[in-house]
């Protein structure tokens, strides 16, 4: 594929499926997620090869833990193998690896995988692979709100002086630019508590394919259609369109 006109900076997913994909084929659900590796490979060189700066994954909501014990314990399993599997791949091919979310709830051994592929890949500037882990945009805002308490009973800031910014740069994503573009697979059409602030003004793209079949072909297909959108941030056409004639 021919390098895109306009490519989104940021692009977040939610990897929905998994499950549904290994139950039609009367496999275990862990099958699924195991499938869903494969996929994010296929997503993370579509990115690269177009010029996408961060590409971010919702791999494990705060809700997920509600599901049976078996298979949350399989997707931490799975989920150390793949760090400590995958860091190196990354290292070689210069992608910075961050993990964002509550990690109080996973295992040491888990915490401590984290940090090590966090370190191990911190120096590289050129793309960035973010993990929701244990992740919720409503934690990620009240987390952000809580620091801020802080700081004004500390008497280091007024309550006054809380703005937008300033709660943004407290958000788990701080120094990440906003999602361009957010998009979800198989066939569900809502954000499920991923990203809430940040996606205030991402575009939205819902496929069909359940995760473990949303590759190459499919992460193009997705870019083409951000590329051909108009993204106008509350202006109207007109004025978008006269910005970039003036910027040409």
């Amino acid at each position: 594929m021919a390098p895109l006109a306009v490519v989104p900076r940021h692009v977040a997913i939610i990897m929905d499926g998994n499950n549904r994909w290994a139950k039609k084929r009367l496999l275990p659900g862990v099958a699924g997620h195991k499938a869903g590796v494969d996929a994010v490979r296929a997503v993370i060189e579509v990115c690269a090869e177009q010029g996408v700066q961060v590409l971010t994954l919702f791999a494990f909501s705060s809700e997920n833990w509600q599901r049976p014990a078996d298979e949350v314990s399989a997707l931490m399993e799975l989920f150390l193998t793949a760090l400590r599997k995958e860091t190196f791949k990354l290292d070689e091919n210069a992608i910075r690896l961050r993990i964002i979310g509550d990690r109080s709830r996973f295992h040491p051994e888990l915490q401590a995988a984290m940090a090590e592929a966090e370190a191990q890949t911190a120096h590289h500037q050129r793309f960035t692979l973010q993990i929701a882990a244990n992740y919720g945009g409503q934690w990620d805002i009240v987390q952000a709100a809580q620091k801020l308490a802080g700081q004004v009973e500390r008497g280091e800031l007024r309550s006054e002086q809380i703005s937008a910014e300033l709660l943004e740069a407290q958000l788990s994503t701080a120094g990440i630019p906003l999602p361009d573009l957010c998009i979800r697979t198989s066939g569900e059409h809502r954000i499920s508590n991923f990203l809430l602030w940040q996606l205030a003004y991402s575009e939205l793209y819902f496929s069909d394919l359940y995760w473990p079949d949303f590759r190459h072909d499919a992460m193009r297909d997705a870019l083409a259609d951000f590329a051909s959108r108009q993204r106008r941030f509350g202006k109207t056409s007109e004025q978008i369109e006269a910005e970039q004639r003036t910027s040409c």
